[in-house]
């Protein structure tokens, strides 16, 4: 993908963001840092195959090689054992972040059934944004044939943000299709 998002922030959102929030400088504005992108199973440790297979979706849709996260001790009610592969995830930074962010909003949220727009209550106290899909099926280059079953993801985008309504107007202003305030 073209680099528009980034270069349409740097040119037109960040000047506009900076004069309605009142910012002296241009680096205060706030920005995205990063995005998360993860999902888990507990079959991961039974079904090697499963796990390629989410390897394989995963790094599709971002464009990077997913980073397997471990459980850090056993728990017996879980039937968890120390070391064992409990998800998967990906850290987006700099334009794979902006092409990742572009590919969400554009195309995959809008393939939503019936979507209405995300949520306006997701946010932490930082201004980081999460979002959580029921089925990676709505990014296009994932091959229903080849994926095994549906699985959920969540995605966290990490503003630099000090506040709420700062990362509400910079998720706004790059596209984010919130749902209308009643």
């Amino acid at each position: 993908m073209t680099q528009t998002l980034k270069e349409q922030y740097l040119k037109e959102i960040r000047p506009a963001l900076q004069k309605e929030l009142g910012l002296k400088s241009v680096e205060a504005v706030p920005k995205m840092v990063k995005i998360t992108v993860n999902t888990s199973s507990k079959d991961f440790k039974s079904d090697k195959d499963l796990l390629e297979k989410t390897k394989g979706w995963l790094s599709i849709i971002t464009c990077q090689v997913p980073l397997e996260t471990r459980s850090k001790k056993s728990i017996a009610a879980f039937n968890l054992r120390e070391g064992e592969v409990v998800g998967l995830k990906v850290t987006l930074r700099g334009n794979r972040m902006y092409d990742f962010y572009q590919k969400l909003v554009s195309i995959a949220l809008p393939r939503l059934k019936d979507f209405q727009g995300v949520s306006r209550k997701t946010f932490d106290r930082n201004g980081n944004y999460t979002l959580g899909l029921s089925e990676q099926i709505v990014f296009p280059e994932v091959e229903y044939d080849k994926i095994g079953r549906i699985q959920g993801l969540e995605i966290t985008i990490s503003t630099s943000a000090k506040d709420v309504p700062s990362a509400e107007k910079l998720l706004s202003a790059l596209g984010m299709p919130f749902t209308k305030q009643a």
